[in-house]
């Protein structure tokens, strides 16, 4: 098993809100695991969307990944949008009248992506040779595909997975899915949001920010199935009520995969 992490970015992204409408269009603030998996596909030459109710090839072949998300160069976890209009007049797509449409465009998007890949799996080994050497088979891209990604700063880690009965404290790099750790950890002795706080090293602004985000698909319904993320840049206690919860031993890291 190798557990490793790249950069990835663009200039802008939209990772579209499904109950968005014709014409305000919103992205997600965070890239989700399933835009993700598409990226992933991109780059080792998978297939994509060819038929309606079916799911694309690199869903099937790399679904079983572990993934962990950290937002970079990013204002409490939130990115500059900006609106973008469009205007389109072919009758087949507006019945002869110009359509116009307006999309809430993420500026400047970068993300830290956390991969646990089996190397007895030839796709595995495909990806992880393809991100260390930085070579893809189709251009990946953030939401459109005018919107070209590209990623760097390529790293192995030597991890653990985190014993659930051992009690943690600390900070955690990723997003991670919203359950009772949070709740538990304000609840002890009546303490505050502030109590999640390292006091001893702590030179930013605290924040906490939470989005509704995609994590897989409902099989039955072929649509997204959603988790409450948050990430922060507090201090967690009772980080071992989180599942799937890494410890990356080279840079001293708590990171959730799912």
């Amino acid at each position: 098993m190798k557990l490793i992490s790249f950069d990835i970015e663009s200039n802008f992204g939209f990772f579209r809100k499904p109950e968005s409408n014709n014409t305000l269009n919103v992205s997600y603030n965070m890239i989700h695991r399933p835009a993700i998996l598409g990226i992933l596909g991109a780059i080792i030459g998978l297939e994509g969307y060819k038929e309606k109710g079916k799911f694309p090839e690199y869903y099937k072949r790399l679904n079983h990944l572990k993934i962990g998300i950290t937002p970079l160069s990013h204002e409490q976890g939130n990115y500059l949008k900006t609106p973008i209009k469009y205007s389109n007049t072919v009758g087949y797509a507006n019945k002869g009248a110009t359509f116009l449409t307006e999309e809430l465009t993420l500026i400047a998007p970068k993300y830290r992506v956390y991969l646990l890949l089996n190397l007895n799996s030839d796709d595995d080994t495909s990806l992880y040779n393809s991100l260390k050497s930085k070579k893809t088979e189709f251009i990946p891209y953030f939401g459109k595909n005018e919107f070209t990604a590209w990623w760097d700063n390529f790293i192995e880690y030597e991890f653990s997975l985190v014993n659930s009965e051992t009690h943690l404290s600390g900070k955690l790099e990723t997003l991670f899915v919203r359950n009772q750790i949070v709740k538990e950890s304000i609840a002890e002795d009546n303490s505050s949001f502030l109590d999640l706080l390292d006091t001893d090293d702590f030179d930013e602004v605290p924040f906490m920010y939470f989005e509704r985000l995609p994590v897989d698909f409902d099989m039955d319904l072929i649509q997204y199935q959603m988790e409450e993320m948050v990430f922060t840049n507090y201090k967690i206690k009772n980080l071992q009520n989180l599942p799937d919860l890494y410890y990356l031993k080279n840079s001293n890291h708590y990171v959730q995969l799912i």
